[in-house]
């Protein structure tokens, strides 16, 4: 497995991977799923465009020769704190070791940076991908805050951060 970051042309592949990934019955085939709890788009039409242009943002591509088969991305949000997010593992590779290991990378980008800590937001029903980040050194800060898009029942994230030590 190889992780570089994303170009432009990783767009669909990136977007096929995250729905893959979160949503709908291919998603069920991992651990890691929000089919259960959403079941609109993960990612909106022109937000990976976005991410890629925005020169605060990495996406990281884990790739196995050359099919995208996760990703990561890391946002810079000021001089100490950079926020992760959008980690996904393809549903039928998860439980492997990947995921760990685009954390890693992303981690030890947001360090290359000079961050201090990287925070991330998670559904605050899922226990036990909670468990996996805390598991990393990732805690639970106390904070929740408000999915983007209202619900019924209402979804509210639980926010995780993790100090970062010298690069």
């Amino acid at each position: 497995m190889t992780i570089t970051p994303a170009t432009p042309t990783d767009t669909s592949a990136l977007k096929a991977l995250l729905e893959a990934a979160y949503r709908g019955d291919s998603a069920r085939r991992g651990w890691n799923h929000e089919a259960d709890i959403l079941d609109d788009e993960r990612t909106a039409p022109g937000e990976i465009e976005a991410l890629l242009a925005d020169p605060a943002v990495t996406i990281l591509t884990a790739r196995d020769d050359y099919h995208l088969i996760g990703c990561v991305a890391v946002t810079r949000k000021n001089a100490s704190l950079a926020y992760l997010g959008m980690l996904c593992v393809l549903p039928t590779l998860q439980s492997g070791g990947m995921g760990r290991r685009l954390l890693d990378a992303a981690e030890d980008l947001a360090r290359t940076h000079g961050i201090a800590a990287i925070e991330m937001t998670v559904i605050d029903s899922r226990d036990s991908l909670i468990a996996w980040y805390e598991r990393r050194g990732y805690h639970r800060t106390g904070e929740t805050r408000p999915f983007p898009v209202p619900r019924d029942p209402p979804v509210t994230f639980a926010v995780l951060e993790k100090p970062l030590g010298p690069a």
